[in-house]
């Protein structure tokens, strides 16, 4: 009954999003940013539509990003290497009963501890669809290719990650250059962007196992085609995107999102710096792997490739 009760006040007549409901309510003015966010869940619904032939099943296994707050009712899927650290640290004020009331105080390290939230693949199946049809739903995406070169710089560039150095370093190094030195193989720490392309475009990586994390498919990670997202929030519109969502669900007014001072960030120029080296060939190869999310998310081809 309770359950019954919950859905109700979340999805109010019969069969309509949370995000309709509220939508509907005096709570909310028809405004500008309402109008961009209805745009970017109809292309890719249509996007869905015009590519997915036929729809799975979800399995539990596609839900380990899907982090829960049952306090508001919000699903949110993480795509590291787009504010995932930052909306970590909301997620863990907004479900941690008032122990948290900054999310800037909480460490960086803290924020990936998988017992500090929960994740939508911990719940039984019937608990999964409640939520699922009745929480609001948002994901963070970005362009891919800036991602793709933030996620290579932050793993392989940066001397503190030598566990990434050592599990994925040292095997591309081994397969991708010709005539590494001894200390190359051993450590996997000087690893070229170019390399990181050939392995992401050789045959066997996704044979032997799936992409890590930080270089998966945003529509791999968040299935945006089984899932039907409310939200789309983009880190171009970070900020606002993030406000619009706090404000969505009724968070409590306090409840910031941390603006962002990194100013190492990879922009746009600095990833076209990367592909100046790679080859039409293999840039045309990469833009295919990750046409999906281009597509998806509205993204057009960077002007810097030279695959027209």
């Amino acid at each position: 009954a309770e359950d019954g009760a919950m859905r109700t006040a979340w999805q109010g007549k019969a069969g309509r999003s949370p995000l309709q409901a509220l939508y509907e309510s005096d709570q909310f003015e028809q405004s500008s940013l309402q109008a961009v966010h209805q745009q970017r869940r109809e292309l890719l619904s249509n996007v869905c539509n015009r590519y997915t032939r036929k729809r799975r099943l979800l399995r539990p296994d596609d839900l380990r990003h899907l982090v829960v707050d049952d306090t508001h009712g919000l699903l949110y899927c993480y795509v590291p290497k787009v504010a995932c650290t930052n909306w970590k640290r909301v997620m863990m004020v907004l479900t941690g009963q008032g122990k948290y009331r900054d999310p800037l105080e909480i460490p960086a390290n803290e924020a990936h501890v998988s017992s500090n939230l929960h994740t939508l693949s911990e719940y039984s199946i019937p608990e999964i669809n409640h939520r699922l049809r009745s929480y609001l739903k948002f994901i963070f995406v970005r362009e891919p290719f800036e991602r793709l070169v933030s996620a290579y710089r932050n793993k392989f560039t940066r001397s503190y990650n030598t566990a990434f150095h050592k599990r994925y370093g040292t095997k591309i190094i081994r397969r991708h250059r010709q005539e590494p030195s001894d200390r190359a193989l051993e450590r996997g720490d000087d690893v070229r962007f170019e390399e990181f392309v050939y392995y992401l475009l050789d045959p066997r990586t996704q044979r032997e196992e799936p992409f890590n994390e930080h270089w998966e498919r945003v529509h791999s990670l968040c299935h945006p085609c089984i899932v039907h997202y409310d939200v789309v929030g983009k880190y171009e519109t970070l900020a606002e995107d993030a406000n619009y969502i706090l404000q969505l669900v009724g968070a409590d007014t306090s409840v910031k999102f941390p603006s962002s001072s990194k100013t190492t960030r990879t922009t746009d120029d600095m990833t076209a710096q990367f592909f100046q080296d790679i080859s039409p060939f293999y840039q045309r190869r990469l833009f295919n792997l990750y046409k999906m999310d281009y597509l998806l998310f509205n993204y057009s081809i960077p002007s810097y490739l030279r695959i027209r």
